[in-house]
């Protein structure tokens, strides 16, 4: 513990605390918006202690909020957070004791701030700074969202039940800058638009994976 103390910096710091705040916004509507679809209080709470994972709750809730099965909320979250096996495999090393507890803290925003960083002892700091500050963050934010989103009463006179969509649409936008993102995520909305009428809730958002086929391959460089 005194290692990472010894490691931590002003800049670190406060980088840490801006990506904290804009985590705690969007904690924020996530806890108002799932109340506000009908989930008892303490459901949204709980689950950004156990899963804390944001786009995987957004898309969880919204799909059981939507009628969808349970099942496919679990699957559809499962895969969205497929991403974190090589970021473990990529930091393993890195979160040092702990790992069980490391490894439920690590988001996109831990990761890139330890792998930022040259020095190991540096970097092993940047992730448990950046994960816990995010874990606090996020879990107050809901908190927030929470006691918000109840007393607004319905969600329909706010607007807060277009929120779901378009809460899904920001994660989704920055990847859409990348061509090599951009093809596969239109296919696959395509395909969970064209079959959300005939199929029940949840399962078009698993059927978007086909989307993947459109991810363009490598070519192989010859010397």
């Amino acid at each position: 513990m005194r290692s990472l103390w010894r490691t931590l910096d002003r800049s670190l710091v406060r980088d840490v605390l801006a990506v904290a705040a804009a985590v705690a916004a969007v904690g924020m509507s996530f806890g108002a918006i799932a109340v506000s679809a009908g989930l008892p209080a303490w459901q949204p709470v709980l689950l950004s202690v156990l899963v804390f994972a944001g786009g995987s709750q957004f898309l969880a809730v919204g799909v059981i909020a939507a009628g969808g099965a349970p099942l496919a909320a679990v699957l559809g979250g499962l895969v969205l957070n497929a991403r974190h096996l090589p970021f473990g495999l990529a930091i393993g090393g890195t979160i040092g004791r702990g790992r069980l507890l490391g490894s439920h803290l690590m988001t996109d925003e831990s990761v890139a701030f330890a792998l930022a960083q040259r020095d190991p002892a540096r970097a092993r700091t940047a992730y448990w700074t950046c994960g816990v500050a995010l874990f606090t963050a996020w879990n107050l934010g809901t908190v927030a969202g929470v006691l918000v989103g109840s007393a607004i009463g319905d969600p329909a006179a706010f607007g807060l039940d277009a929120a779901f969509p378009a809460a899904l649409l920001a994660l989704v936008l920055p990847g859409l800058r990348d061509p090599a993102t951009r093809r596969p995520a239109l296919l696959g909305g395509a395909i969970a638009l064209a079959a959300s009428p005939f199929l029940p809730p949840g399962v078009p958002v698993l059927l978007a994976l086909a989307g993947l086929v459109a991810v363009p391959r490598r070519r192989a460089v010859l010397a």
